[in-house]
């Protein structure tokens, strides 16, 4: 964003806090504009949703990048050094970024990491840590709303502190998000009713769903890449085990991330046979204009659709 257009944005905040819109000055301080750097294009529209029009949000990956090997560049190291506020998700996720976070909270900027609303769940057994970097626990919290949720009203309060004089006007923002995302919990919900109990067992690319099944009601029997992370590579071992328990369970479809080749995928359900399908989600990032994944909602709705119909009755 411009100089000028910050200037104005700034503006237009001032003579919107004189009008009764709720937000407070502290100590003389002026309720302006907020700059705030997101690594994923999942926490960018979560946080984007709170911030609104009362600040700028730049997102690191892009749309479609897979967020265990994405790199960030010089510009982007700089625009996290300016931020008045840095989220990332934190666990081990943002493998590939190395050390630029550290750098930037060492050179004082002020960075949160939204894992740390929330209470982590372990890897299962056969998904527990790994060498590229990710420790025991699952860092995939997103795809549980109602941890969504914990991590919005986090989120406010990170917020106020980097922008004490709207504290309010970001805790009322959040409230109002937050309601949204638990009603959006709520329809996931009734979205999945269609899947009897017997078939809600899951088996994915890569160890990506352990909080959308530990929130409604799912096994996760394993993934075709071992650990948490996709730089990993699946042994043939891992491939035959894998193979087995398809066979074993009546497995009707493995769950794909967007965000990485689907090849081995494709190859284990051609083994297996016509019954076995390879159904896409959006679990590493948002999708593009026209993907039914465009904003986090639309994410979760569009997932929720596609495992009901790969396994429910209809």
């Amino acid at each position: 964003m411009t100089f000028v257009v910050l200037v104005g944005l700034w503006a237009l905040l001032a003579a919107g806090c004189g009008a009764g819109t709720g937000a407070t000055s502290v100590a003389g301080e002026e309720c302006g504009p907020v700059e705030v750097v997101a690594s994923t294009s999942i926490l960018g529209d979560v946080v984007g949703s709170v911030v609104g029009e009362h600040g700028v949000v730049e997102v690191l990956m892009p749309r479609g990048a897979d967020p265990h090997s994405f790199q960030i560049s010089a510009r982007q190291a700089a625009a996290m050094r300016r931020a008045d506020l840095v989220v990332v998700n934190g666990l081990g996720l943002e493998e590939g970024m190395g050390g630029a976070v550290e750098t930037a909270a060492s050179d004082g900027v002020r960075v949160v990491e939204a894992a740390s609303f929330v209470e982590p769940l372990p890897f299962s057994l056969d998904g527990g840590g790994d060498e590229t970097g990710h420790g025991s626990l699952d860092p995939h919290f997103w795809t549980d709303p109602a941890r969504m949720a914990q991590v919005v009203t986090g989120l406010a309060e990170a917020l106020a502190a980097a922008d004490p004089a709207c504290a309010q006007r970001w805790r009322e923002a959040a409230a109002s998000y937050r309601e949204e995302i638990l009603a959006l919990d709520e329809e996931i919900e009734v979205i999945l009713e269609t899947i009897p109990a017997d078939r809600r067992k899951l088996v994915t690319n890569h160890h990506s769903l352990g909080y959308f099944a530990d929130r409604y009601g799912f096994t996760v029997l394993g993934a075709i890449v071992p650990g948490g992370s996709t730089l990993a590579e699946p042994s043939p071992a891992d491939l035959a085990g894998l193979v087995a328990i398809l066979e074993r369970e009546g497995i009707r479809a493995i769950f794909a991330d967007t965000t990485r080749p689907a090849d081995l995928a494709e190859a284990l359900a051609a083994e297996l046979g016509e019954q076995v399908s390879v159904v896409e989600l959006f679990t590493g990032s948002l999708g593009d204009p026209g993907s039914g994944a465009e904003t986090y909602p639309a994410m979760q709705r569009t997932n929720a659709r596609r495992i009901a119909a790969a396994l429910g009755d209809g």
